[in-house]
C-alpha cells in the first residue's frame, strides 16, 4: 500500500492525472516517489501509443503523430518541455553558473529556448511519422519510461544545483535501491517491445544505448556548468533522450 500511494504521488507530480482521494499525500512522500519516475512515463506512453493507433486508423501518420504529441503534452501540462526549453535559455545565454540559474528561473522563454523546443518537437514527430506505425506505437511505449529512467540517474549521481526549486522535493538524491526499483519498472515495456517484433532487436539497442550516452554527455555538462541537475535539467534529460531514442529506431531501420 505505500508503495502504491508512493506511484500515485509521483503520477499527481508528473503528470495532471487525478488520483484516488484515498492516497492522501505526506510530504516525505515525494522525496521517495521518483523511483515511479519510469512507471508514469510508461502510462503517458501507452496513452500516446494508443492515441496515436487509433488515429492512424482513419488519418494521415504524420496527424497521429501530432495527436498522440498533444496527448502525452497534454497529460504532463508540458512540464519535461518547459524544463527543455529553459535548460536551453539557461545553458546557452548563461555566461556563469549563476548567471545561468537565474535565467532558467525565470518564467520567460528566449530565443534558445523557443529554437530549441521548436526543432525538439519537429526532430520527434518528423521521425515517428517516418516510422511504420506498429515501430512508431512500439517506440512511444519504450522511450517514455527509459527516458525518465536516465533522468532520474541525474538524481541517483549528481548533486542537486540549487538551495529551492520545483525539484527540490524529489532532490534528495536516490538510494541505489531506489534506482534499482527504478530500473525494473523499465524492464516490462522494453521487453515487451523487443519481444513483439514491433520494434527490432537492433533499433531498440541502439536507442537505448544511444540515450545513455547522450545522458553521459549532458551530466558531464551540467556538472562543468551547474555543478549538478536542476529540475529544468530532468526535463531536459528526458526530452533530448526521447527524441534521440525515435531517431536511433528510425536510423537502424
Amino acid at each position: 500500500m505505500h508503495q502504491l500511494r508512493l506511484f500515485f504521488t509521483a503520477l499527481q507530480f508528473f503528470t495532471r492525472l487525478p488520483i484516488p482521494r484515498w492516497v492522501g499525500f505526506e510530504p516525505d512522500w515525494l522525496h521517495h516517489a521518483s523511483r515511479y519516475f519510469p512507471l508514469v512515463g510508461l502510462v503517458v506512453g501507452i496513452a500516446g501509443a494508443l492515441v496515436y493507433w487509433f488515429a492512424a486508423l482513419l488519418l494521415p501518420p504524420p496527424v497521429a503523430v501530432l495527436l498522440a504529441t498533444a496527448t502525452t503534452i497534454y497529460m504532463t501540462g508540458a512540464f519535461h518541455e518547459d524544463g527543455f526549453a529553459d535548460a536551453c535559455d539557461g545553458l546557452g545565454g548563461g555566461h556563469t553558473r549563476e548567471r545561468a540559474l537565474e535565467i532558467m528561473k525565470d518564467s520567460r522563454i528566449g530565443a534558445y529556448g523557443a529554437i530549441g523546443i521548436g526543432l525538439l518537437l519537429a526532430v520527434k514527430c518528423t521521425a515517428l511519422a517516418h516510422l511504420p506505425p506498429l515501430a512508431a506505437v512500439a517506440a512511444l511505449v519504450a522511450a517514455h519510461p527509459f527516458s525518465r529512467l536516465l533522468a532520474a540517474s541525474l538524481i541517483w549521481r549528481m548533486e542537486y544545483a540549487r538551495a529551492e526549486g520545483k525539484a527540490k522535493p524529489l532532490a534528495q538524491q536516490m538510494s541505489t535501491g531506489e534506482f534499482a526499483i527504478a530500473t525494473l519498472c523499465c524492464l516490462p515495456p522494453v521487453l515487451l517491445v523487443g519481444l513483439s517484433g514491433w520494434l527490432p532487436w537492433p533499433n531498440l539497442l541502439a536507442g537505448l544505448v544511444a540515450m545513455a550516452l547522450i545522458t553521459l554527455w549532458f551530466a558531464r555538462k551540467l556538472a562543468r556548468r551547474l555543478g549538478g541537475y536542476t529540475g529544468d535539467c530532468l526535463g531536459a534529460v528526458q526530452q533530448l533522450c526521447e527524441a534521440v531514442f525515435y531517431l536511433c529506431a528510425l536510423a537502424a531501420r
